[in-house]
């Protein structure tokens, strides 16, 4: 691999998406089951079985996925480390100490320190936060901000969403008087750092009964243990689960468990009465007024937030979200919503410069991962850009750039492959790394790239599976047309919100014909607006099948297809569904 030099122009190449199609039928026991299961709550055995996939057997499983419970919430003592943590932030308001919130720059980091921040400020005025720049600090604790809070007269720090792997940092600051609090959810490493306590559910040997918070939700369960400790009612805790449900949409944990409770509430919170700077972003998205689900956060709200980190500095953000006069946050939103205009002009350049690098190396069909380097990249971008080749090219990618003459980049990884793995085999190679299985960050010297792609290249292919680089589709149930009705729909619903682990259902129909009417939409006529019929209904079902346009042929030919798609409401005739088609394919093709 080489230290590429983009060309300033590029020609975008358009890669067309070909499904593999997996689907697995219910055996007789499981429809059994779910039958049983249909009489008993009132809703499908089609949909039934979804939550029998859900780990959903019972009725009285089914009434606590359906409405989760607040009540439900896992008791913040269970966590490792929180009798000490908490007692540590007691004595530090008790003494009047000056406390630090800190955390890291992206929209986990920046909503865990708004609302550790804004919990603890009723408490103390002798309270600050800090977000690290990404250019002259890096990521996590950096031993600059330990200088900072020394110069401060900071002597407890509690830090968030970052911190577990900071043993060098740590310790220097314990020479220098200043005790810290870490919250964390990132995977640790053989050595941890000589904290006070270090909370994070994913620690090995860990006792706690849910390992997939995300570091905001590790601060709010911090927050949760100190109310408790101090007879202070859980509901005065209720108005930040905004914010919780914003880190948990953006980072994109398993929206089971508790991640689910934290998620649905704090979705409602949004709804009714979200925090000052929220309701300003929401104003700025153009979501006022409507019903806003998790996609809304994934795509429009996490965005901005995240563009502030990107473009200019995190610490913008938490100065939003903490901001309680409103003319103050729209302001605030408005310019944020700036660097994020700013940011998807870098994000399409970069993506289209790295896709032509790509379409254009060669023996690409015979590697399984993707590793880019170019020194003029902003580094602001590379995560999002390293997500779109491993969208586009279905390949563990890792998209570095040139930082104070270190390499510093992003990893994102296909389904079920652990690119945190795949990394940290080249460890002696590098720097810095941390993150997820599905997301990771790391540093090296530029010497080091041509042999950490060798390597990481080794890893991936001796490890990945064949179908963990292919487009698969995985479809939940096959249905009927005269299966698709609003109660489906309504019933549907009852299983938001969606996310990793509890995924929107994709339902397939075979064996359906263009009732005449179905027709090329959109400005450059790339989408199909469908009007479908089966053999088994004469009722017309509504479609769009967004950028399938090349389809249109084949579906106007009177010949039989078969679609995959998810439920939706037909905004333009309540009380309908229409389909949102994910997938059309000739009936003659097999899965």
């Amino acid at each position: 691999m080489h230290a590429w030099s983009c060309p300033k122009k590029t020609t975008k190449k358009i890669h067309i998406m070909d499904y593999k199609w997996n689907y697995q039928p219910p055996t007789d026991g499981e429809c059994a089951e779910a039958e049983q299961l249909s009489e008993e709550i009132g809703i499908s055995p089609v949909l039934c079985r979804l939550l029998r996939k859900r780990g959903v057997r019972t009725a009285a499983d089914a009434k606590k996925f359906f409405r989760p419970s607040l009540l439900d919430l896992h008791d913040p003592f269970l966590m490792d480390g929180m009798d000490a943590a908490v007692k540590r932030i007691n004595k530090a308001l008790g003494r009047k100490e000056r406390i630090l919130v800190y955390g890291d720059y992206d929209v986990d980091g920046t909503t865990a320190v708004a609302l550790v921040y804004r919990f603890l400020q009723q408490f103390t005025t002798n309270i600050a936060y800090y977000i690290p720049d990404r250019d002259n600090d890096g990521y996590g604790v950096s031993f600059k901000s330990v200088e900072y809070a020394k110069e401060t007269g900071v002597s407890l720090v509690i830090v968030l969403d970052c911190g577990v792997k900071a043993v060098e940092e740590i310790a220097y600051a314990k020479t220098l008087g200043i005790d810290f609090i870490v919250c964390d959810h990132h995977v640790q490493d053989e050595v941890l750092p000589p904290a006070v306590a270090i909370l994070n559910p994913k620690l090995v040997g860990s006792s706690y009964p849910y390992a997939h918070l995300s570091g905001c939700g590790v601060g709010f369960k911090l927050m949760q243990a100190f109310a408790k400790d101090n007879g202070i009612e859980f509901s005065q805790l209720i108005p930040y689960l905004d914010l919780v449900a914003v880190s948990i949409a953006s980072d994109i944990v398993p929206i089971m468990g508790e991640n689910r409770i934290l998620a649905y509430h704090g979705l409602r919170q949004i709804n009714h009465n979200p925090s000052t700077g929220l309701k300003a972003i929401i104003e700025v998205c153009g979501l006022k007024g409507k019903e806003i689900k998790l996609g809304d956060i994934i795509f429009k709200i996490g965005p901005r937030i995240n563009a502030s980190g990107r473009i200019e500095t995190g610490q913008k953000a938490v100065d939003l979200l903490t901001e309680k006069d409103y003319a103050k946050a729209l302001a605030m939103s408005n310019q944020i919503n700036e660097y994020n205009e700013a940011r998807k002009d870098l994000d399409k350049s970069m993506t289209e410069e790295a896709n032509h690098i790509v379409d254009n190396l060669e023996g690409l069909a015979d590697k399984r991962s993707i590793v880019l380097y170019n020194e003029d990249w902003h580094r602001g971008v590379i995560g999002i850009v390293a997500s779109r080749l491993t969208e586009l090219f279905y390949r563990p990618s890792v998209v570095l750039t040139k930082t104070n003459d270190i390499a510093t980049g992003s990893a994102r990884s296909v389904a079920d492959f652990d690119v945190y793995k795949a990394i940290e085999s080249c460890r002696d190679l590098l720097d810095n790394f941390g993150g997820h299985p599905y997301a990771a960050g790391l540093s090296l010297k530029v010497e080091n790239i041509e042999e950490f792609a060798r390597r990481f290249e080794e890893y991936v292919s001796e490890n990945i599976q064949p179908t963990q680089t292919e487009a698969n589709l995985y479809i939940d149930e096959e249905l009927s047309f005269k299966e698709l009705n609003y109660k489906l729909y309504n019933d549907l619903k009852r299983f938001e919100p969606f996310g990793p682990d509890n995924l929107k259902p994709i339902f397939c129909t075979r064996h359906v014909y263009d009732f005449g009417t179905s027709r090329v939409v959109g400005r450059n006529q790339e989408h199909i607006k469908l009007e479908l019929v089966d053999n088994q209904t004469s009722d017309i079902v509504n479609g769009i099948a967004f950028g399938q346009s090349s389809q249109a042929r084949y579906i106007k030919s009177k010949q039989a297809f078969d679609i995959c798609y998810t439920v939706e409401e037909n905004t333009h005739k309540r009380g309908e569904v229409q389909l949102f088609i994910e997938s059309i394919r000739p009936e003659k093709m097999e899965d």
